[in-house]
């Protein structure tokens, strides 16, 4: 059970940006679960283990903290880390429901996104220098088109030439759970991303390359982590106080639709949420 835990715990902090400090917080919270879990049902620690836990269980796993002496504080904080948990575990596919979905837990407020506005979108694109550098191509392409499509970063890392149809304007990807979803982009990103596939991704293939989109100086495909951190210096260039992460690009995508009119259920197939309740997040940043 320790394994999807630790892929949670790469997610948050890879896509998520979460800090080391959180992200160890995290792994005492869900490590303590998992030692609850198997020893309540032995059957727990098998294969399978995850698509057996219920409410029951995760019910149980808060009065035991309760036993132990766990303040509301903690316990909804090691709740709230379980729900965390499960939503990744449905969203890959390892489960067929939350069983935490009914477990009810104290007010102890809500973390909500923190989108750009459109113009710190724009100052952020534009920190990209307009050259014919294959790297500056790439990364002007791969910032224009997660805007434009809201994509997860592994998702857009993962692209392969096949799965872009730049005379049609979309993008095919694989989400959580090996889900497929195509994705219809803006003229000027697919501009963007055409003049990059032409003339920047010639001067970066190698013999590694294989059908890869994105990829490193060394011509392997790109990592999360290298997109992440080219994503940190342009935001530095930009002049942008805010703390980026590949997740900020795709909560301002949603975040702007909303705010320009979009129907709710339509951004929920755009972004790839398995629940409409996970995109509903995005209605508490468009009041105005």
């Amino acid at each position: 059970m320790r394994d999807r835990v630790d892929s949670f715990l790469d997610y948050m902090s890879v896509e998520r940006g979460v800090s080391p400090n959180t992200v160890s917080a995290y792994r005492n919270d869900l490590y303590q679960l998992v030692e609850f879990l198997e020893s309540y049902d032995p059957g727990f620690s098998n294969g399978h283990g995850w698509e057996r836990v219920d409410g029951a269980a995760v019910s149980a796993y808060i009065m035991r903290l309760h036993d132990l002496g766990y303040s509301d504080t903690t316990r909804a904080r090691k709740l709230a880390s379980a729900k965390s948990l499960f939503g990744f575990l449905l969203d890959e596919g390892t489960i067929s429901r939350d069983p935490s979905e009914n477990v009810s837990s104290p007010r102890v407020g809500r973390s909500l996104p923190d989108p750009l506005s459109v113009d710190e979108v724009g100052r952020l694109i534009d920190a990209v220098p307009l050259t014919d550098r294959p790297e500056e191509l790439r990364d002007r392409a791969m910032l224009e088109l997660v805007y434009a499509s809201g994509m997860r970063v592994t998702e857009l890392v993962s692209l392969d030439l096949d799965d872009l149809n730049l005379d049609e304007g979309y993008v095919r990807c694989f989400g959580k759970g090996g889900k497929e979803r195509v994705i219809p982009v803006h003229p000027k990103a697919v501009d963007v991303l055409r003049d990059y596939i032409e003339t920047g991704l010639p001067g970066l293939a190698g013999k590694g390359s294989g059908d890869a989109v994105f990829l490193n100086r060394r011509g392997r495909r790109l990592t999360r982590q290298g997109f992440w951190l080219i994503l940190k210096g342009h935001a530095e260039r930009a002049g942008l106080d805010t703390t980026i992460t590949p997740h900020t690009l795709r909560h301002s995508f949603a975040t702007h639709l909303l705010r320009g009119g979009a129907p709710l259920r339509h951004v929920q197939e755009l972004l790839g949420h398995a629940s409409i309740n996970t995109t509903q997040i995005y209605t508490h940043l468009t009041s105005d």
